[in-house]
């Protein structure tokens, strides 16, 4: 099995180790050490070598970061994160609520007359340092060795997976010709790539140093010849020199930085990823710095004909686990005796009888009842509970299968849904299907979208705090940039964008309510009457029915309902030669019209 069940950390060990660090930061006159949850790749996924931030504070989820001083340690985590970490975390840690406050006027609030500022060059970008150095003038700052390494006792060695290919046949392009239509546009003599993902797709490999994501953990420097130096612990890719080919060579890692610095020329590097040490060192040696983009992250996020094609046959597939899952479900829950780890057990297990499960695509939150309303809830042994009658139970959950990554959410009722029950469900599923049938002019970004989906619940006087969607890869990582749809997403739509569409609603101490489909950018068709301006709108990949029983028809309006009872057609039309005969009658009556 994938998923496991253990207890990840304890608040208890915070202190201790908290008390450590603040020695260490004694001992080297600092007064501020951060503590990010970023590797050197700048990964939202981290190593458990690179767990920094949960092996200090036991806060396991996937963005955050801690600010050391002597007196106060402010651990500052977003909306989705917020009820989580009181749980997590013990009283030597203040939860500060981010991005809503940042850093910066924290420290001057906490520290007004400044003080020595240090931090790992590694674990911050370049335009994070920047910002540091522009706003915090009464600090000095300072990059150090992480202190968190010397006093982590028994640290995990770093991941040592070998490198794989990913075959054309799933990408749609060799690498060569990747490395070649980029090299033509570079803007410098070189470009240093240090995200992992970027790196996989340009050179269509893949790994396993990150558990869900099949990234491997390696650094590279793409010149404007087309030649590619892959840098990488030895071993790891000796599986994929044939693959790489000549105009691929493969150093060891700790050659990085030297190679930097003896770039000639102009470098290219992207501020908001690059690890602010790379800078340093360009500097130092006096190259010429082209502070733009990664050049790897619009054509990845740009997916073509193939791995679209793939990202349907992967959610097709995905689709067939989920509908047996929730028809088995349906017959179980209501008996009494399911619990939520029960539950998470069933569905991997469903998705592995597909064969072509590779890996989850992240930790399956499965939260019933109040659990529900932590929205990225991990179920332990220790948080384990019983799914009771009348209880809303959140399943999200996903697959990566080699040709394509999968994330969907339903909330389904165990037995009567109440009132409140049904209102809520049906706001956030209006919220889904106003994104699901948006049409947009091209140039829009996620950000001018985002408000279609809360609409419904800011008229009640509702809201969630977390985004409406995120990008994903091509059996790469789950959440992929820059794309988006939320408040802060400013880059524009485009074709093959495949995003996630998942507004929601969580009442804490009592449920939680998120419904999510994978839809993708796709040029939209011309309206009769409308002008010639380009367009574009959403098709669906995810097909799996919704929980009829939780819709308020009342509510709904003509093309909301037509928008379901269309949806509910094409999922069954797409599914029921790929069922057995009981899964096909649960589903003909899951998808009936309204």
């Amino acid at each position: 099995m994938f998923q496991t069940f253990e207890e990840q950390s304890s608040p208890d060990q915070g202190p201790p180790r908290l008390a450590k660090l603040r020695d260490v930061m004694t001992a080297q006159k600092v007064d501020v050490f951060l503590v990010p949850r970023a590797d050197t790749h700048q990964g939202e996924y981290v190593a458990a070598r690179d767990a920094r931030l949960e092996w200090l504070t036991g806060f396991s989820g996937s963005a955050g970061f801690c600010a050391v001083l002597s007196d106060i340690a402010g651990i500052f985590v977003d909306g989705r994160y917020r009820v989580q970490i009181r749980s997590q975390v013990a009283d030597d840690f203040t939860p500060v609520d981010w991005p809503e406050n940042r850093l910066v006027a924290w420290l001057k609030e906490q520290r007004p007359d400044g003080g020595v500022f240090a931090y790992d060059p590694w674990l911050h970008s370049v335009q994070e340092v920047a910002q540091w150095r522009e706003k915090l003038a009464d600090f000095t700052l300072r990059p150090v060795e992480n202190f968190i390494d010397t006093i982590w006792e028994n640290q995990p060695p770093p991941p040592d997976a070998s490198f794989f290919a990913q075959a054309p046949e799933y990408t749609g392009e060799t690498h060569a010709s990747k490395r070649s239509r980029l090299a033509a546009d570079l803007g410098a003599n070189a470009a240093i790539l240090t995200l992992p993902d970027s790196i996989a797709w340009l050179l269509n490999i893949r790994g396993a140093d990150i558990e869900r994501n099949p990234v491997p953990q390696c650094f590279a420097i793409l010149h404007d010849t087309g030649h590619v130096d892959l840098f990488a612990i030895p071993g790891k890719a000796d599986a994929i020199l044939d693959h790489l080919g000549p105009e691929v060579t493969l150093h060891d890692v700790g050659s990085f930085l030297p190679a930097v610095a003896n770039l000639a020329g102009k470098a290219r590097i992207d501020p908001k990823t690059c690890p602010d040490v790379i800078a340093t060192t360009l500097d130092d040696a006096g190259t010429e710095i082209v502070r733009t983009g990664d050049p790897c992250i619009l054509p990845k996020a740009r997916k073509n004909e193939v791995e679209i094609a793939g990202a349907k046959a992967a959610h097709t597939r995905d689709a067939v686990a989920m509908v047996r899952f929730l028809a088995w479900l349906d017959a179980e829950a209501p008996k009494g005796g399911l619990t939520e780890i029960d539950v998470v057990k069933a569905l991997e297990g469903f998705r592995v009888q597909t064969n072509a499960l590779r890996d989850i695509s992240f930790e399956t939150i499965c939260g019933a009842g109040p659990h529900g309303a932590i929205v990225h809830y991990r179920v332990s042994e220790k948080t384990n509970r019983a799914i009771n009658l009348g209880e809303l139970l959140l399943i999200d959950s996903g697959g990566q299968y080699v040709d394509g990554t999968t994330d969907i959410t339903r909330t389904v009722i165990v037995g009567d849904p109440s009132d409140i029950h049904r209102t809520c469900y049906t706001r956030v599923l209006q919220g889904m299907i106003a994104i699901s049938r948006a049409r947009f002019p091209n140039n829009v970004g996620g950000q001018h979208l985002d408000a279609l989906a809360r609409a419904p619940l800011w008229m009640a006087g509702m809201d969630y705090d977390h985004g409406t969607g995120h990008g994903v890869g091509s059996y790469l990582s789950v959440h992929e940039g820059p794309q988006g749809i939320s408040r802060r997403s400013t880059v524009a739509l485009e074709p093959g964008m495949i995003l996630s569409n998942e507004p929601g609603y969580y009442r804490e101490g009592e449920f939680g309510i998120r419904i999510e489909n994978l839809i993708v950018v796709q040029n939209a068709p011309p309206v009769l009457g409308g002008d010639d301006r380009e367009m574009r709108d959403f098709e669906t990949l995810t097909y799996v029915p919704l929980d009829r029983r939780l819709i308020d028809t009342s509510m709904i309006n003509t093309a909301e309902r037509d928008w379901i009872d269309r949806y509910h057609a094409d999922t069954l039309a797409l599914l029921t030669s790929r069922l057995d005969d009981e899964t096909r009658d649960w589903l003909t009556t899951a998808c009936a019209p309204l």
